[in-house]
């Protein structure tokens, strides 16, 4: 039986630029592999939750300096705050990851969840906010339609 997905996609997510929905996409896919890894039995589980931990830690990295240089080229006025968050947010996750791989304790669904909730809520308020500059350049024609990284 196939597990249900912890967070789904919606439209109301996007900002509007393929890659970052692309990138945002492939984290809510990687904190969907993460959830199914702790529904597995206990040996399989932690494996497979060590394997996708690494890959989201990194695949996070990757994004954020996607993201925080796509800030950069547009002048994002709030890119300093912008930046605090992902460093909150990556500082936490490699905390979490080494707690898990020392032994110590660690809910790997209750962690599941703190991404969920974080990467939802950073998508859906702060990453619209960028999303909103970035439409007023176009409409202003500051920038152009489609935006190359």
């Amino acid at each position: 039986m196939e597990s249900e997905d912890l967070v789904k996609w919606e439209d109301r997510y996007s900002v509007g630029i393929q890659l970052m929905d692309d990138q945002h996409k492939e984290l809510i896919r990687l904190t969907n592999e993460l959830y199914k890894s702790c529904l597995a039995s206990d040996e399989a589980a932690r494996a497979y939750f060590t394997t996708t931990i690494k890959a989201t830690v990194d695949y996070v990295k990757y994004h954020f300096a996607a993201e925080e240089k796509l800030l950069e080229n547009i002048k994002y006025p709030d890119i300093g705050n912008h930046k605090k968050w992902h460093e909150s947010f990556v500082k936490q996750v490699l905390e979490d990851a080494q707690n898990f791989e020392d032994g110590k304790k660690f809910v790997p669904n209750t962690f599941v969840r703190f991404l969920k909730d974080w990467i939802l809520s950073h998508i859906a308020v702060e990453d619209q906010n960028y999303a909103l500059y970035i439409q007023n350049l176009k409409k202003q024609g500051v920038l152009a339609e489609t935006i190359g990284m």
